[in-house]
């Protein structure tokens, strides 16, 4: 595995196989890698000729008084695991690399970015938008891939990818979650061992609402007061949102039918915790 620094040196390495007609798959990160980011990782190891890993912690998605300073940092280990499930590329960028002087462009869309996580994290989904764009036309990889725990978020590239007309694919893959059905995230680790055992029941909350509904409850309403009594229950948290929404709009649904997504957003101690179930 080679590491990158510098737009130059990746537009150099890629050629050859852009060249080749070889296919190229990218995994987009902020790195503190876990299983999560493996699995993207293995998938695209599976499915195209070069694996492409971007490290950027990025500042325009992080609103004042978020944890950008204090956000994981780990590039040995991270380096370590990217190698250790066949990453050909690792692409780790200075703040200025990505953002020259006098850098004044956005991205930015309508409706999506504001829903959910958007109504708590004013100009988020703009930074996502931003860094993802020019990540995409910088490596023009074939193949994208994002995780499901963060379903707004993939949905807004999908929304992108066809808007701006980026020839790749955008390709989502399921959460991996712990051995307690804790969805795994880098930011566990602000956790302590009594948050961290505590967090435990947003998953479980969500498994009982979808016992719910399978039993035949439509009302959001009452799915989600079940919800947040269980959530009631991680001491010192306080609740973002819990909506049950429509997988393509992300507009809350009264009546519980067809393709549905129920979502969660909870602070626990320093941790901001998001999670989500599909329903059928």
């Amino acid at each position: 595995m080679r590491t990158i620094q510098t737009i130059q040196d990746l537009n150099a390495a890629l050629a050859p196989f852009r060249r080749d007609g070889k296919r190229i798959g990218f995994v987009p990160t902020m790195g503190a890698f876990h299983e999560g980011h493996l699995s993207l990782m293995r998938r695209a190891r599976k499915e195209c000729d070069v694996v492409l890993v971007s490290i950027f912690v990025n500042p325009l998605q992080f609103s004042a008084g978020e944890d950008y300073d204090r956000y994981p940092r780990n590039l040995p280990n991270d380096s370590r695991l990217a190698e250790s499930v066949g990453v050909d590329y690792l692409f780790v960028p200075s703040v200025a690399e990505m953002y020259a002087k006098g850098f004044r462009t956005f991205v930015d869309q309508d409706e999506l970015p504001t829903k959910l996580c958007g109504e708590h994290r004013p100009g988020h989904f703009r930074g996502v938008m931003t860094v993802v764009g020019k990540l995409f036309n910088i490596c023009r990889a074939h193949v994208v891939y994002f995780g499901m725990k963060d379903y707004q978020q993939a949905l807004i590239i999908r929304r992108m990818v066809v808007d701006l007309n980026f020839n790749m694919d955008v390709r989502t893959c399921p959460t991996v979650r712990e051995e307690d059905g804790m969805a795994m995230s880098s930011r566990n680790v602000y956790l302590g061992p009594k948050q961290r055992k505590d967090a435990a029941y947003i998953y479980k909350s969500l498994l009982y609402a979808k016992r719910m509904i399978d039993d035949g409850e439509t009302s959001s309403s009452h799915v989600i007061s079940e919800v947040r009594r269980i959530l009631r229950k991680i001491k010192g948290s306080r609740v973002d949102y819990i909506q049950i929404i429509n997988q393509d709009t992300l507009e809350p649904v009264r009546e519980i039918k067809g393709k549905t997504l129920i979502a969660v957003a909870l602070r626990v101690g320093k941790a901001r915790l998001i999670d989500n179930l599909l329903i059928q």
